[in-house]
């Protein structure tokens, strides 16, 4: 896909990445392209599936969230029938902020906030394993977040 992005994609991709929040008419200013052009290149940029969504940070503690944690579950049996069932409820569940099926001793690795440490483990007990084929659980709690972005780097 990267191919077929030019200069002007990867320069509104870039700028959006930075701020989503920027105006069209600003971005259109920053990467030197007509209004119009701009708005039509960014809508087709959405229209394939490069830009998925607009969105912001917020942070956690401020609303609250004290504990982060990423959580490595293990499902039993291991079968598509039980990882489909899985993926479908954790999408429903708004502490898990991300879910990824990875390689290695562990089947998933998710990212979950918090309030604090008690509600972590309650939620472990009564929402996590309560999963029909989630057989093991292990946490690694966040003590400091040191980088956290979502810009792609995009090589110029």
């Amino acid at each position: 896909m990267e191919n077929a992005l030019d200069h002007y994609d990867k320069a509104i991709i870039y700028a959006l990445q930075e701020d989503s929040s920027i105006s069209n008419l600003e971005l259109s200013k920053a990467i030197g392209l007509s209004p119009s052009a701009c708005l039509a290149r960014t809508k087709n940029l959405r229209e394939q599936g490069v830009i998925q969504q607009f969105t912001m940070f917020v942070d956690e503690k401020k609303l609250g969230m004290e504990t982060i944690a990423f959580a490595m579950v293990n499902l039993s049996p291991l079968t598509r029938e039980t990882a489909n069932s899985f993926v479908e409820k954790i999408n429903h569940i708004p502490n898990v902020l991300e879910c990824y099926t990875i390689t290695g001793e562990r089947d998933y690795l998710l990212k979950i906030v918090a309030q604090d440490m008690v509600v972590y483990r309650d939620f472990v007990i009564d929402t996590l394993m309560a999963i029909p084929g989630v057989n093991r659980v292990e946490t690694s709690m966040v003590m400091q977040t040191e980088k956290r972005t979502l810009s792609i780097p995009l090589g110029h």
